[in-house]
């Protein structure tokens, strides 16, 4: 394990996330000779959708399915290529100077970047609804992770609920494991697919359209899959039942999804213009063709892009890279890039579609009542929309009024959330609602952290900007 001592006080590219993209960009830039280090903070490689591709314990191949197994090729690549791989690694913070603050093992550093192509992915979208608090409720992903890092399946009475690929795809995953799961409660609107339907076209000629419906098939064909309308947890000190639509029934573990959005935190402490994307209801960075962001010198690929998936994102790693290259070395030979956008075109070809299908439901993304909207500070979509009806306008001055987002997460379990139920309740819309300012940190880190940090001289004029 590399640790913060070894570090150079300077590299050419630092690429953040070690996903498909970051791992893509990492190698492209690496095999081209550009000086390039590559931070993620999970143990290994793959970033979630390839998370544990190096080490998994699951020995069944068609458990976890072949766009799984794909991603090692991208590992073997990266680990290859010359690009310096460190894991374990919580980058903190990055500004517009390109200096980029990490943590490895307790121990911090600053390191100064000629080029940075952020890559951090995705998050699971918040889905606030009564009890999504109580011990035996999770999202989808960690059930994902779970799966993938130490081969675990739920054990006990399960249920599973919301919308979206991800979360048909974990149902087969489950099934394939062994998993016993007592019904998946479908939360997609009906008239979401009527909506879709002009978006058809492109998913029929898109890879995603073979594959969607063989999952579905798959999942229909094995769980009792039940469209319903409203979702509650119920339990005293956990979890005991699932209620829908009327109906209870008992659970030991409720598993929650409703899509991935952009993990803008980073990028948007680092300066970068964000935009409210309508059919993503979502932020999301404003770029150019190579994913340049609007500070000078920052990129951003991969899903924190925008929602694309594993493959497209590699696309865009890619991309981002043979533009950090040209600018790095001019001279350096690098891929045509109009190849990795013909690539990056067909996946993204049947997008549309999936984002009006799956286009979570308004009741699931605006609670009301008592309901947990900030999970870290523990208040309520009441607070939040009374507090709105007094005149807060936005995330920040919600901030002041109710602490929101100002927890551990750092707003990335609350933010649209907040931003949303604003927005609803002053009849405005997200956009002009706006998101949270976030400055660094933007993950959690010690003063015995920031104590450790070496200042040469060049760090030290960094600490004083």
């Amino acid at each position: 394990m590399t640790e913060a001592s070894e570090l150079a006080a300077s590299y050419e590219l630092v690429v953040i996330g070690g996903g498909p993209a970051g791992l893509a960009a990492a190698t492209l830039a690496a095999q081209a000779g550009v000086q390039t280090v590559l931070f993620d903070e999970n143990p290994g490689i793959g970033g979630q959708i390839y998370r544990g591709i190096t080490s998994t314990p699951v020995r069944d191949r068609a458990v976890l399915g072949d766009d799984y197994w794909a991603g090692g090729a991208l590992a073997d690549e990266a680990r290859t290529s010359g690009a310096l791989i460190v894991n374990g690694a919580t980058v903190w913070t990055l500004d517009p100077t390109l200096t980029v603050g990490v943590s490895i093992a307790g121990k911090a550093r600053l390191i100064q970047a000629k080029r940075v192509i952020v890559a951090t992915g995705s998050l699971e979208r918040p889905f606030p609804i009564p009890g999504w608090t109580l011990p035996g409720v999770m999202t989808a992903g960690a059930a994902q992770t779970a799966l993938k890092a130490q081969g675990l399946v739920p054990a006990g009475r399960t249920v599973m609920a919301g919308s979206g690929p991800l979360l048909w795809l974990l149902a087969a995953q489950l099934i394939r494991a062994g998993a016993k799961i007592e019904a998946l409660l479908d939360t997609t609107p009906r008239l979401n697919w009527l909506r879709a339907l002009p978006f058809t076209p492109d998913f029929m000629i898109s890879p995603l359209w073979s594959k969607g419906l063989k999952l579905l098939r798959e999942v229909k064909a094995k769980m009792l899959v039940i469209p319903v309308g409203s979702v509650e947890a119920v339990g005293s000190d956990k979890l005991s039942e699932v209620v829908f639509d009327g109906r209870r029934v008992p659970a030991d573990l409720l598993l929650l999804h409703q899509g991935v959005v952009p993990n803008v935190n980073l990028a948007i402490a680092a300066g970068a213009e964000h935009r409210w994307n309508s059919r993503q209801l979502c932020f999301e960075p404003v770029l150019d063709r190579d994913f340049n962001s609007s500070v000078p010198g920052i990129a951003v690929a991969g899903d924190g892009a925008g929602i694309a998936g594993g493959p497209a994102a590699a696309e865009r790693g890619r991309i981002a890279a043979i533009a950090a290259v040209r600018a790095l070395k001019p001279s350096a030979s690098v891929p045509d890039p109009q190849t990795a956008r013909n690539a990056l075109q067909r996946e993204e070809s049947g997008r549309a579609f999936l984002d009006v299908a799956y286009r979570p439901a308004d009741a699931f993304r605006r609670p009301t009542g008592e309901t947990i909207a900030c999970r870290c500070e523990e208040v309520t979509a009441k607070q939040v929309r009374d507090n709105a009806d007094l005149g807060c306008e936005g995330p920040n001055q919600m901030k002041a009024f109710l602490r929101c987002g100002m927890g551990p997460c750092q707003g990335r379990l609350c933010g649209l959330t907040i931003t949303e139920l604003i927005a609803d309740q002053r009849h405005t819309t997200p956009a002009e609602v706006g998101y949270y300012r976030l400055r660094p940190p933007v993950k959690p880190i010690t003063l015995a952290e920031l104590a450790s940090l070496p200042i040469s001289e060049a760090e030290r004029k960094a600490v004083e900007r």
